[in-house]
């Protein structure tokens, strides 16, 4: 049986998660369970998996919560200081990083150095402190299985496949749902418009970051630092079916790709079982139903996002830090209608236009500029 602890077990990827271990409650203990705010949810993860530990945002959920369900026997905690018991608890075997922000980075860091296996969800550990989350990972002997289904792709592609033999990686994008918009028409994009995935269902924030494509230039930072690969040897592709999750060309010119429905369960599954496989009964791909498989290049002009990360990429300092926080903050405003869509990409290049990079940071500094490029892009954003 194994043991896992989720961190943000009330978003998207942490209901999936859930509802893979729900599926086979025989083969996994939940140790640890951590959500923000979402009350309802949580009490009711509580009751079906009985935890031996939980956190939530601070104490006022506490109260919320035992109002809901008896927590007798589990271990309350709260802040980054509870995720960090959550995911360093020591009957856990792997932590499902499901949380969205920066709050994830210290837990995640502490857990592989307490030995933890890490199914990673979260963006922030790898585009934030890639080198040094990856240092500690080498140097604990873990592993990161990553739960993005284009890394997981990537990630099963390579299996057994030595990196020196790789020519590129491929990273698949949907597109999201304003690829065929024109640059006058974006900038009437809304919130409500944005939140409108066509193929995934998937957080707020994420969802913005998928329209604007900048998702995908976190993911090629992610590559970058997860399969140890140059930047320039990553590519997007947007490719609107959604049922190739991303390639991997070798240096014989063959490319090995991973299929599948889009369906987070899927790679979620692949990371919890890993290295063995299990059966999956929440879909298959009907090869008879699909059309076609197209593939285009991405309109850096159109989309600036994608753009702005892949120069962030390039170095290893504290740039892709800078706009991993900037990004944030601009998503932010505009879900609150307080920032246009194509504002965004500005937000972000004059943030880090500011920014005087520093070359292998660590956890301090990282600290440090993240909470500096907030700040500049508050106050960019409360101008516009």
């Amino acid at each position: 049986m194994k043991k896992i602890s989720v961190l943000g077990s009330t978003g998207s990827i942490g209901t999936n998660t859930l509802d893979v271990v729900r599926k086979n409650p025989a083969e996994f203990e939940v140790i640890g369970l951590s959500a923000y705010r979402n009350v309802k949810l949580f009490a009711r993860q509580i009751k079906a998996f009985r935890p031996r530990i939980i956190s939530v945002k601070d104490e006022s959920i506490v109260r919320q919560l035992e109002q809901l369900v008896n927590l007798s026997g589990i271990k309350v905690c709260t802040g980054e200081e509870g995720l960090i018991r959550v995911a360093t608890h020591p009957a856990v075997q792997t932590v499902v990083v499901a949380t969205s922000g920066v709050i994830s980075l210290r837990p995640t860091i502490l857990a592989v150095e307490k030995g933890k296996n890490i199914a990673l969800a979260n963006k922030e550990p790898l585009v934030m402190a890639g080198q040094i989350l990856m240092e500690r990972v080498r140097k604990n002997k873990v592993r990161i299985i990553p739960v993005d289904s284009e890394h997981s792709a990537v990630f099963q592609c390579l299996q057994k496949e030595k990196t020196k033999n790789l020519k590129r990686i491929y990273l698949t994008a949907s597109g999201g749902p304003f690829h065929n918009f024109s640059k006058e028409k974006l900038k009437n994009v809304t919130p409500d418009m944005a939140l409108r995935h066509p193929k995934w269902k998937m957080g707020r924030k994420i969802s913005v970051d998928s329209a604007t494509l900048m998702n995908k230039g976190l993911e090629i930072i992610e590559a970058r630092w997860l399969f140890d690969v140059a930047p320039d040897k990553i590519e997007v592709l947007i490719h609107p079916e959604a049922i190739i999750h991303s390639m991997v060309e070798f240096l014989d010119g063959s490319i090995l790709a991973q299929l599948g429905i889009a369906d987070m369960r899927l790679p979620i599954q692949y990371a919890l079982y890993y290295p063995q496989r299990k059966d999956y009964s929440f879909g298959l791909v009907d090869f008879f139903k699909i059309q076609k498989l197209t593939f285009k290049k991405p309109d850096l002009n159109r989309f600036p996002c994608l753009k702005i990360a892949k120069k962030a990429a390039s170095g290893a300092d504290t740039n892709a830090c800078v706009m991993n926080a900037a990004n944030e903050v601009a998503v932010t405003a505009f879900l609150d209608s307080n920032l246009g869509f194509t504002k965004i990409a500005g937000v972000i290049a004059n943030v880090l236009k500011k920014h005087k990079p520093v070359r292998n940071p660590g956890i301090d500094e990282i600290f440090t500029v993240d909470a500096w490029a907030r700040k500049e892009a508050g106050l960019l954003c409360s101008q516009q």
